[in-house]
């Protein structure tokens, strides 16, 4: 029988050198299931996506993905299982036009009925099929962002993680990553999301972690966060 968890990472602790950053960490995420990690900056959110993509190697805990750890493996080989990163900063190829970024990681390889294409991408963002011969450089932030989230798409995933999604991006850019991502809640993705705004992600997300000096200090549904005032107020607010 099929894993009843996409991911899931059971008492993790990551070092960079000396330095612990993780400290136990434990968290899961379901097949079709949207799921948050929050917290302060600095607190161990991207150590944690790092740890799950091989980037960073855990030194402790164990990580499965489809019921399968992935720890020793190697970065390449955990994106081959199907994790797609959207990362922060976007990392788009700025000497490529926005067809090349995207035909750059095209990939089925656990061979979906109907996966992400050039012409799949240019229909869920319409401005990039305006775009698609400018270079990367040439961009907006949310033009970048959508290119981002294009990208990974392309590599068809079994768990999109979108590290930072909104940072940085006008009101408008903004809404434009919300509505993405929210169609691709109804078709079924399965995602890991970090982001700020706390709002959008209770609209959007099934369930939440928050994470504080490398420890999850609370998990809750969006309903229970939204009524939880005290925890946000301790664990969110600036």
């Amino acid at each position: 029988m099929a894993d009843a968890n996409l991911l899931e990472l059971d008492r993790v602790e990551t070092f960079y050198g000396l330095s612990q950053v993780l400290f136990g960490v434990s968290l899961s995420i379901g097949r079709s299931e949207v799921v948050t990690l929050m917290g302060r900056n600095g607190m161990g959110k991207t150590t944690t996506v790092r740890s799950v993509l091989g980037l960073t190697r855990a030194r402790a805990g164990t990580i499965r993905f489809e019921g399968r750890e992935i720890c020793a493996l190697p970065a390449y080989r955990v994106a081959k299982l199907g994790i797609g990163l959207v990362p922060e900063g976007r990392q788009i190829f700025p000497n490529l036009t926005v067809r090349e970024n995207l035909v750059a990681t095209a990939a089925n390889r656990a061979g979906a009925g109907n996966p992400w294409t050039l012409d799949r991408v240019f229909r869920l963002f319409p401005l990039l099929a305006e775009r698609g011969e400018s270079m990367g450089t040439q961009l907006s932030g949310g033009e970048q962002q959508m290119l981002a989230v294009g990208r990974a798409l392309m590599t068809n995933p079994k768990l999109l993680i979108l590290d930072e999604a909104t940072e940085g991006l006008a009101p408008l850019m903004r809404a434009e990553i919300w509505r993405c991502l929210a169609g691709l809640k109804a078709a079924g993705l399965s995602i890991l999301l970090i982001d700020k705004n706390v709002e959008a992600l209770t609209r959007i997300a099934d369930r939440h972690y928050i994470i504080e000096k490398g420890q999850v200090v609370w998990t809750g549904t969006s309903p229970q966060l939204a009524a939880a005032s005290d925890i946000r107020h301790r664990y969110l607010s600036i």
